[in-house]
């Protein structure tokens, strides 16, 4: 199935009694077009090149060689240590996002060749509590980080969170110190790992593994950073740099290394894997 085939699916889906939606309306510029136009550009807004929301399926046919991705962990699932509780219940919430996701947590891991290249790759789903970074969430990095050293591949995490999950509280920020040694020992054996930051990126996410990549790239105009714009300026009584928080503040200050539209992004990866076999 084509990236187009993919999309067309999630974007004629509709609720019962309505007419399927074949148009797009982008955020930024506010253009309207027919969503095969925005399909052929893998979904950035042919107009001004915002770059929209990507379903983890549409990301990984994007950037993998055909029919080489292999998922794993996938039946992993949070069990609720803390039986949280806030306006709904940890585990209410878990069911709601594994229904409208049809997944059990927020990270997809797996192995894939990209250029002919092995690697194993992690991607995020900002449909499954936002992306929230879980101990299955943390696990699953851990384990790919494992997979790579035992086959002396590189590694890829595409992050989308907006960061720690405070339902799992402990348990969660705990994730960004394993994730970061896990991290330590693939460094150790030389491997490279690429960190690819797509809006939004944010929280424990930003403030660990995300941070971390030999080479850190982000998606044109992707907001990324710790807390949010409002939450800094209150703490520091100060007023802040305009679009501090944008992929092109961030480069420009040295923070991420390069900006790189979607439709490079597999030649990119491609080379810099290449580079280090």
């Amino acid at each position: 199935m084509s990236f187009a085939d993919i999309f067309k699916i999630r974007r004629t889906q509709s609720k019962p009694n309505e007419a399927p939606n074949h148009w797009v309306k982008c955020d930024n510029c506010h253009a309207l077009m027919y969503y095969k136009e925005v399909a052929s550009c893998f979904n950035v807004c042919p107009k001004c090149g915002l770059h929209m929301k990507i379903s983890p399926n549409e990301r990984i046919e994007m950037l993998v060689d055909e029919g080489s991705f292999i998922e794993y962990d996938k039946t992993l699932k949070a069990n609720d240590p803390l039986k949280f509780v806030d306006s709904k219940s940890y585990k209410k919430r878990l069911n709601e996002s594994e229904e409208k996701t049809g997944r059990t947590s927020a990270v997809i891991s797996g192995e894939c060749k990209i250029g002919g290249i092995g690697v194993q790759l992690c991607v995020f789903d900002f449909s499954f509590m936002g992306g929230s970074l879980g101990s299955v969430e943390g696990e699953k990095i851990v384990r790919a980080v494992q997979r790579a050293m035992q086959k002396k591949e590189g590694l890829i995490i595409i992050s989308a969170s907006g960061g720690a999950r405070m339902q799992e509280s402990t348990y969660s920020l705990m994730q960004m110190a394993k994730t970061s040694a896990a991290l330590k020992l693939l460094a150790r054996e030389r491997l490279p790992y690429i960190s690819i930051l797509t809006n939004p990126t944010f929280g424990g996410v930003s403030a660990s593994f995300a941070w971390l990549g030999d080479i850190v790239i982000a998606e044109p105009m992707a907001q990324i950073g710790f807390a949010g714009a409002r939450v800094i300026k209150q703490t520091i009584g100060a007023d802040l740099p305009e679009g501090f928080q944008s992929a092109e503040f961030l480069l420009e200050h040295g923070l991420i290394d390069s900006i790189v539209p979607r439709a490079n992004q597999r030649e990119f990866l491609s080379d810099f894997l290449r580079y280090f076999k």
